[in-house]
């Protein structure tokens, strides 16, 4: 090897290895800030889906130390308008770990996070790994054994000077930090019911009964199992599966609101064979 070309790949191997170290730093930097709840500046827009991924895998295993293990995943970006706000064109996926799942009537500081938002989301819980060969939604229902009315509470962690895409999404966890899970009811593998998942009314009201949001279970990609669905094949992708007792976040099924003292939020979720879920939360300083 010439000497032109030897010094070309030294410099190349040193940025390289640079980079990896200054990706771990950054990586550590953003585990620091999201338990001190301060907006971070250590990554930023840009990243492809693969190091996106990397980076997110290297963050939970930060964060399993304090919040303990898996327990499952979220999907984000299950809805058009919000795909459309980041420049996606496809929703994202996260990891639940257990500490982040709070009991019905939890009470949270308005301040829970760095950048705090709540969402009226669902959770579904899977009863066996043969859900991971689902083809349709009748599939996915026969591998699922509960829904779970819940609210998430994410923190996008990142400074709102940053720009967001969908990658650096996924590279802060989907932005999950915590949630609040409600009352729960069997999933029946039926297309009675999967017609009355699609056609159900979610609404979310404050302490004073206002309604703050209001859409039907088709906001989550068409269907609230469509979502199920795309992570099945996300994770297998990488090599993932789903593992039974499994929580899975679906999406938000509308805008997301920053959190106010003294506020409580209640999701109620109407038109179930089973009857009305409910699922609140108090908002204190």
């Amino acid at each position: 090897m010439n000497c032109p070309v030897l010094l070309i790949a030294l410099l190349f191997f040193a940025l390289r290895s640079w980079a990896q170290a200054s990706s771990a730093d950054a990586i550590k930097q953003l585990a620091e800030d999201y338990f001190a709840k301060r907006p971070s500046q250590a990554v930023h827009a840009g990243f492809d889906l693969n190091e996106a991924r990397r980076v997110q895998s290297e963050f939970v295993a930060l964060l399993k130390p304090k919040l303990g293990p898996r327990v499952g995943f979220k999907v984000g970006l299950t809805s058009k308008a919000v795909q459309e706000s980041v420049g996606a064109t496809s929703p994202m996926r996260g990891v639940l770990l257990r500490d982040m799942m709070l009991k019905e009537g939890a009470k949270v500081s308005a301040n829970f996070g760095a950048r705090p938002i709540w969402e009226a989301d669902l959770i579904v819980v899977v009863k066996d790994g043969a859900i991971n060969e689902a083809k349709t939604t009748l599939d996915v229902a026969r591998h699922l054994s509960e829904v779970v009315a819940f609210i998430e509470l994410p923190d996008r962690i990142v400074a709102e000077t940053e720009k967001v895409d969908s990658n650096l999404l996924t590279a802060i966890n989907a932005a999950a930090r915590l949630g609040v899970l409600g009352s729960r009811a069997k999933i029946e593998p039926t297309a009675e019911f999967l017609a009355a998942f699609e056609k159900m009314t979610v609404t979310a009201t404050d302490q004073n009964r206002t309604v703050l949001a209001t859409a039907k279970g088709d906001a989550l990609l068409g269907h609230p199992l469509n979502p199920v669905l795309w992570l099945i094949k996300d994770l297998a992708a990488t090599g993932e599966r789903l593992r039974p007792g499994d929580l899975l976040s679906l999406g938000s099924f509308a805008r997301p609101e920053p959190p106010q003292s003294g506020q409580t939020i209640t999701v109620r979720y109407q038109g179930l064979p089973s009857g009305p879920l409910q699922v609140s939360v108090k908002f204190v300083e």
